[in-house]
């Protein structure tokens, strides 16, 4: 992944006119279940969220393509849920993924709808949710709209980490002695930090309520 990663990033900061549909692209295979977890489409993200902030690349281009590719892929994934039907959860290309499988069902039963919100921003289960969404046969109008909503939050929302760090390092290179606006930078990007770190115990949280339902019910359905 760390190879495929470093030449990708290295022909988008090379061929700027393409970052918008390899961006697409990857983010497309990002959200295919099974795909996905080989494919760095999150990193490279927020590499061009920095290249924007520099003007290097076009902020609406990348993002347009960015939340196509998005709502495709997990488009895929619900068509591919709903043409295989609920007895594919017991399949064997899905044993080794007995946790996530049952995660996400746990996550798309308790939350319904808000859970393709919820799928896009908690990792280990983001490709399954379409996958899953599909199966359970929620209705296609239903997932087809949050699919499209939640894309285009994420999208930025993933992008804009590597824009700001971007933006703040420029602002301090130019603020030079210019103590009191530093500090609020600073300030600032501390504040963005303690944010990211409640989220992160948020997802901790859920994460572990998730694992031993998730658990009890890969036993269960084990037996």
């Amino acid at each position: 992944m760390d190879a495929l990663f470093s030449s990708t990033a290295e022909f988008i900061s090379r061929h700027h006119a393409w970052a918008g549909p390899i961006l697409g692209a990857v983010t497309l295979l990002e959200s295919l279940v099974l795909v996905g977890a080989f494919v760095p489409a999150t990193a490279l993200m927020v590499m061009a969220g920095g290249l924007m902030a520099a003007g290097a690349l076009d902020p609406v281009s990348v993002i347009i393509w960015c939340v196509v590719g998005a709502v495709l892929g997990d488009g895929l994934s619900y068509m591919l849920g709903r043409k295989l039907g609920p007895g594919a959860l017991r399949a064997r290309i899905l044993r080794p993924h007995r946790r996530k499988v049952a995660r996400t069902r746990l996550l798309t039963r308790r939350y319904g709808v808000a859970s393709i919100f919820i799928g896009r921003f908690f990792g280990p289960v983001r490709a399954f949710v379409p996958l899953i969404a599909g199966m359970l046969k929620m209705k296609s109008r239903t997932f087809q709209l949050a699919n499209a909503a939640s894309a285009i939050v994420w999208v930025p929302a993933v992008i804009a980490p590597g824009y700001l760090a971007a933006k703040g390092l420029a602002e301090l290179e130019a603020l030079g002695e210019a103590d009191v606006l530093t500090l609020a930078l600073v300030g600032g990007a501390l504040s963005l930090v303690g944010a990211f770190a409640v989220w992160g115990v948020v997802k901790a949280r859920m994460a572990r309520a998730f694992s031993a339902e998730a658990d009890a019910r890969a036993a269960r359905e084990s037996l």
